[in-house]
Parts: C-alpha cells; sequence; structure tokens
C-alpha cells in the first residue's frame, strides 16, 4: 500500500491565503497572478493553475466555466463543501459575473423537477442580463 505524502509549499499557502481573502467572490488565474506580482510573489502562472486544479480535487475551491468566451473562475468554498446553488449571473455589457445565492431559486428548481422531470445543475447554470450598473 503506497500512502500519499501531502506537504505544502509556500506557493500553495499563498494562493490558499488569496482564496480564503477572496471567499465569496469569483477570480480567475489570470486576477491570482496579478495580485501575486503586484504584492511582489514570484509564482508562475503554470504553478497558480496547477494549485487552482489540486485545491479543486481537494473540495476546497470550486470551479466555474461560464461560457466558451470567459476564462475560467474559482471560489474558495468554506470548509470545503462542493454542493450547493451556485447560480450565476451574467453581465452581457461589462461581462461582470454575479454569484446567486438566492433560496427562491429553489422552488423554480422544483417546479421544473416536478413538472418536467428535469434537474438543473446550478453549477452549471447562468442568466444573462445587464447588471446594476450597465442597467442605469
Amino acid at each position: 500500500m503506497t500512502i500519499k505524502k501531502t506537504y505544502s509549499t509556500r506557493h500553495q499557502e499563498e494562493l490558499l491565503e488569496y482564496m480564503k481573502n477572496t471567499a465569496g467572490k469569483h477570480v480567475t488565474a489570470g486576477d491570482i497572478c496579478m495580485h501575486m506580482r503586484s504584492s511582489g510573489k514570484n509564482i508562475g502562472t503554470a504553478t497558480v493553475y496547477r494549485q487552482l486544479e489540486k485545491m479543486v480535487d481537494d473540495g476546497i475551491v470550486n470551479k466555474y466555466i461560464v461560457d466558451e468566451g470567459s476564462s475560467a473562475c474559482y471560489e474558495y468554498v468554506e470548509s470545503g463543501h462542493k454542493e450547493g446553488s451556485c447560480y450565476h449571473l451574467k453581465c452581457e455589457s461589462c461581462g461582470k459575473l454575479i454569484h446567486l445565492g438566492c433560496e427562491e431559486i429553489s422552488s423554480l428548481n422544483d417546479h421544473i423537477r416536478e413538472h418536467h422531470g428535469f434537474t438543473v445543475n446550478p453549477r452549471r447554470t447562468v442568466f444573462y442580463g445587464l447588471c446594476e450598473d450597465c442597467s442605469k
């Protein structure tokens, strides 16, 4: 039997700290790299992607691919919960991505499941429209 050794590197710790500090927000690998560079931390893009994927596999970060024209977004998830409602709103004008943590949507899900026999995947559901700023 092989025992997989887990260890932590400085880059892992820096990235985890950044993700914890941005909990509740969606960030791209590019956002992270920019932040690290502006903070004087020397971490490569490939390392950021590799560590993010490890965090996704470990269940502490969720990965969202909203559409083909957008970069993948990552979100820190408290206590490693992978399940839950993760709907998103995307502004068609400015491209802003908004996490929709509204429980009201669960009644729509119930209706769709009960009356149409279809289960919606909240991780892959995006509502398109205009954000509050662009609506003005």
